[in-house]
């Protein structure tokens, strides 16, 4: 596994074999910042990795130039991974919390120009994801939300859906503020 771009671009990330994790494929991940690109700056912005596993979405969103990135994730040899990777690549700018990621939802009181949710497949609350992040307004206006999820998972009826992407196997849903 590998950062794609920003300043840490091209670093290679080495995940223990022992998480519990599904990371999003390489080609996914390049292709969903290709998007993410064209539609707003990172700098400066506040970003946050739901359900963040290896953090690799969140390395992407640091090495970018975000301003603050956090990950959330139950698991604490992932938080622990992330902990000791972002000290390694020297990202004052991440930081990783162990939590419920619907418990974090309900509990944070900061704001994101960028989320990133990427849930276990067989997780039966995906679909609440979406419902809670506008519920407890953690999207900033024209923020932008991205889900990834498993194809049997359909958005496009919610109200701040804008589009979907299929790479593989893998299906982004994008909402925005």
């Amino acid at each position: 596994m590998r950062i794609i771009g920003g300043q840490f671009g091209k670093r290679l990330i080495h995940p223990p074999k022992n998480l519990p994790v599904r990371p999003t494929t390489d080609l996914a991940k390049e292709s969903l910042f290709n998007i993410l690109r064209n539609k707003t700056d990172f700098q400066g912005k506040y970003a946050l990795d739901l359900f963040s596993g290896t953090g690799s979405l969140a390395y992407e969103f640091a090495s970018r130039g975000c301003e603050k990135v956090i990950a959330v994730d139950l698991n604490y040899q992932c938080v622990q991974f992330i902990k000791k990777t972002s000290t390694e690549f020297e990202m004052t700018n991440l930081s990783a919390v162990r939590s419920d990621v619907f418990r974090f939802i309900k509990s944070t009181h900061l704001k994101f120009d960028l989320i990133f949710a990427d849930p276990p497949y067989q997780l039966e609350e995906i679909p609440l994801i979406c419902k809670m992040v506008f519920e407890h307004n953690l999207l900033n206006e024209n923020g932008i939300m991205v889900i990834e999820h498993p194809k049997e998972v359909d958005f496009s009826e919610e109200e701040h859906f804008s589009e979907h992407r299929k790479y593989g196997q893998v299906n982004f849903s994008f909402f925005t503020l």
